[in-house]
């Protein structure tokens, strides 16, 4: 079973993920965010999310893609796996890939990156719950990066919700199930 949770800031996505597996349950929680030297802020939203997860639950760290595929792989039949969050990985993606002035290579291997999350989603053998934001509901962004993390974020949630058996929207803490 695969479950894509999207949602825009602050709408319980993340939370509403947790409820999905069991809080007795082995989980693999796979933590996304890279840590920023000096950002308390950052490390204060991080330490809420560690805080709210069960200690039977295992974190991995994946901000990469080769660990975050990894991750998927190693999971077994029966077990259960939670990916928080895809946005903060694309970010670093774009990062590793230097993609952000939309430089052709770069965008290739921004692409191939997508492709193996993809590819490990689909093949990952246990339970997989996967959030992400979701950014085609605001405005067009000003800036050029903006744009081009909309429409890369945007166009790996549309391929996520198509090999993933369900797929639920958060908007203000309200579950809405579109598959």
């Amino acid at each position: 079973m695969r479950t894509l949770v999207l949602g825009g800031a602050r709408s319980g996505k993340s939370a509403h993920a947790e409820g999905l597996v069991g809080a007795d349950e082995a989980v693999t929680y796979v933590a996304t965010a890279r840590r920023v030297a000096g950002d308390r802020e950052w490390d204060e939203r991080i330490a809420a999310h560690v805080a709210r997860r069960p200690d039977s639950w295992r974190t991995a760290e994946a901000p990469d893609t080769t660990t975050l595929c990894r991750v998927l792989g190693e999971v077994p039949a029966g077990a259960s796996v939670l990916v928080d969050d895809l946005a903060t990985w694309l970010t670093g993606v774009l990062d590793d890939a230097g993609a952000w002035e939309r430089d052709p290579g770069a965008l290739d291997v921004v692409a191939a990156r997508c492709t193996e999350l993809v590819d490990a989603v689909t093949g990952c053998a246990g339970r997989v719950v996967v959030v992400s934001a979701e950014v085609g509901l605001g405005v067009v962004p000003a800036t050029r990066s903006g744009r081009l993390f909309r429409d890369e974020l945007g166009a790996l949630n549309a391929r996520l919700a198509e090999v993933c058996d369900e797929v639920v929207l958060l908007v203000a803490g309200l579950p809405l199930r579109l598959r």
